[in-house]
């Protein structure tokens, strides 16, 4: 019976499983990290941003940098833990345990500052919609966001209220001295949607309706309420789910750093027998 037992512990092997789970779901998070990064590349491709510097003054803001900087960190872990498992590196599967060690670190730092910041952050993202909407013609792609989180995500108009567009050089009301026909409006997207409406919205929906002598009532064709507390109302309702994200996202990444370790043990085991 021992010489059995050292038998088999002499011709055990890397746990195949164990391999080519981590190979099979990063190979997926690299192809994944590749794709939005050539995403954020050609859109800042599309805006000359290359060539032109100066619009880097809003980076932090810009779409197309967060799709590079996420599709970036997305193909890196992906890349070290799909080629360390199938090549059985245990260098590149250190790495992608440190980098998903890392990763799990910012998000939980993240999440205590948001707590312990929380006015602060408030500011921050208040002062960052305002400048969406001074810039909103400026860059198409803030221009698209801006119009996804008012008119699909929280139904809103502004930062505060849709006061808040008179910070645009064409929606300003004093704008209309100058011929801009979107003087004292707002864009379509703050426009309220209706229930027998099959097509998109109409672009001129908001033209004038800040305007003293507008005619029509208001609150019925546009959102009267601002982004800001229409976030604040989204999170409070989506808090459970967006918490158990959260929790099922970290467990994830602890997964894949005890898979990591694990295989990386079975390859040292397997490597001390060699000797």
């Amino acid at each position: 019976m021992p010489g059995i037992r050292k038998y088999r512990r002499d011709t055990s092997e890397v746990s195949c499983c164990l391999k080519y789970v981590i190979f099979g779901v990063n190979v997926l998070f690299w192809f994944m990290g590749l794709i939005v990064l050539a995403v954020g590349i050609w859109a800042w491709m599309e805006k000359d941003t290359f060539n032109n510097l100066s619009r880097l003054t809003n980076i932090a803001l810009d779409p197309a940098f967060i799709l590079i900087c996420v599709g970036t960190i997305t193909f890196i872990i992906g890349f070290t833990g799909c080629v360390g498992a199938l090549r059985e590196n245990t260098c590149l599967l250190a790495c992608y345990a440190v980098f998903l060690a890392l990763l799990l670190l910012a998000e939980m730092t993240t999440g205590i500052l948001f707590f312990v910041f929380k006015d602060w952050i408030k500011q921050q993202a208040t002062s960052g919609f305002q400048s969406f909407i001074t810039h909103y013609r400026e860059d198409p792609d803030q221009q698209n966001l801006i119009d996804w989180i008012q008119g699909e995500w929280l139904q809103c108009c502004g930062v505060e209220g849709p006061r808040d567009w008179d910070r645009n050089a064409y929606f300003n009301c004093s704008s209309g001295a100058v011929g801009s026909r979107e003087a004292c409006g707002v864009p379509f997207s703050c426009c309220r949607s209706k229930p027998q409406d099959i097509i998109i919205k109409n672009k001129q929906c908001g033209y004038d309706v800040r305007k003293p002598t507008y005619s029509f009532d208001i609150a019925k064709i546009i959102y009267d309420k601002g982004c800001l507390e229409a976030a604040e109302e989204w999170f409070d309702r989506n808090l459970l789910i967006v918490a158990t994200s959260a929790v099922c996202t970290a467990f994830a990444q602890i997964l894949g750093i005890c898979f990591a370790q694990n295989l990386r043990a079975d390859i040292f085991a397997q490597k001390a027998k060699w000797h």
